[in-house]
């Protein structure tokens, strides 16, 4: 545990290192501090940070940088949090932020999601000067109507046709083997008690309703399920990406050609920005991965702040920002929680 002096000293290297990045001496940190310290005082301190893992010396300079374990505490414990009201109220005082809220209310077409989530990516990018993401919404997985062909020895066809008519296909595989007279019984039973509802829905009932089914049929609809969301997360273009560029221009990195190009590969790959921005979207308000935390954007220098956007009360989708640990992160949290709350209100106009 830090006592108040340590915290204090912390937290102005930190937030000098942000500004300036250049590591910090004790001459600079007492001026930053505002504490009434002697220069071996400090220099105590910051060799008990750098025993902690807080703070490290880079081989060049006297100085002392912030580590992802200090970033992280830095981000737990000095950051002021603000309020939701708080933090629309700046829109109204902040010049970058207001122009969120202008630009994307000019680009609002609730029809089109598409075009809000690309141009979201964009702002995100330009408005932290990193890389803009914004997972697009999921959808609820409505169906209409469902059917179950056998195609042979346990082996049945699903069919699944939404309320706006799209047909999807997808072959399971039973445990054991069924007639068609036992796939009609239960298509009807399922097309009467189940359509309508999203698969979310379907699934959270078969939870409750497993034991009362016949269990061919609670087979059949778990597989129906499953089909249909592996279908439903097939069909959408499911990462938006913005700025990648603008990482070259970090001064962190910007040399390190081997980290850039394995950064840009995560990028063009997307699959592992959308196993982190769905581990994302379950939690509530904004999350900040730190030099790796996540195992899914797996480098120390790149940190990640991500919020979830609702539409109707619902979570459908993940926006977020990523740059070097040397992040502004009050600011980044900024950004990113009020463009995620714009985002939802304007895929839920109608």
């Amino acid at each position: 545990m830090l006592d108040d002096r340590a915290r204090t000293l912390l937290k102005a290297l930190v937030e000098r290192y942000i500004a300036e990045g250049q590591p910090v001496g004790s001459r600079t940190l007492s001026r930053a501090s505002g504490l009434d310290l002697s220069p071996a005082t400090i220099r105590n301190v910051m060799a008990d940070l750098e025993e902690l893992g807080l703070i490290a010396s880079p081989h060049t300079s006297a100085g002392r940088v912030p580590t992802a374990r200090g970033y992280r505490l830095f981000v737990d414990t000095m950051l002021t949090a603000r309020a939701p009201a708080e933090l629309e109220a700046s829109i109204d005082t902040d010049a970058e932020l207001s122009a969120v809220r202008g630009q994307i209310s000019q680009q609002l077409h609730p029809d089109q999601p598409q075009r809000v989530i690309t141009q979201a990516a964009s702002l995100l990018s330009s408005l932290s000067t990193y890389v803009g993401v914004v997972s697009a919404p999921r959808k609820a997985g409505v169906f209409h109507h469902i059917e179950f062909l056998r195609l042979g020895e346990r082996r049945v066809l699903v069919i699944l046709v939404s309320p706006e008519g799209d047909v999807q296909n997808r072959v399971v595989f039973t445990v054991r083997d069924h007639t068609q007279a036992e796939l009609i019984e239960a298509t009807n039973y399922v097309n009467a008690h189940y359509a309508g509802l999203t698969l979310e829905e379907v699934r959270e009932r078969l939870k409750r309703e497993v034991d009362a089914l016949r269990g061919e049929i609670a087979s059949l609809m778990q597989a129906a399920v499953e089909a249909g969301s592996e279908a439903a997360e097939e069909g959408a273009d499911q990462v938006v990406v913005a700025g990648e560029r603008n990482l070259l221009g970090v001064q962190d990195f910007g040399q390190d050609m081997g980290s850039l190009r394995r950064m840009f590969d995560l990028f063009e790959q997307k699959t592992q920005l959308l196993r982190l921005l769905d581990v994302s979207s379950r939690a509530e308000g904004v999350r900040i991965f730190i030099g790796g935390e996540s195992q899914v954007v797996p480098y120390e220098q790149l940190s990640v702040v991500t919020a979830p956007y609702e539409v109707d009360g619902r979570v459908v989708g993940t926006l977020g920002v990523i740059g070097p640990t040397r992040m502004p992160y009050e600011r980044m949290i900024q950004i990113v929680d009020i463009t995620a709350r714009l985002v939802g209100h304007a895929l839920s106009l109608k």
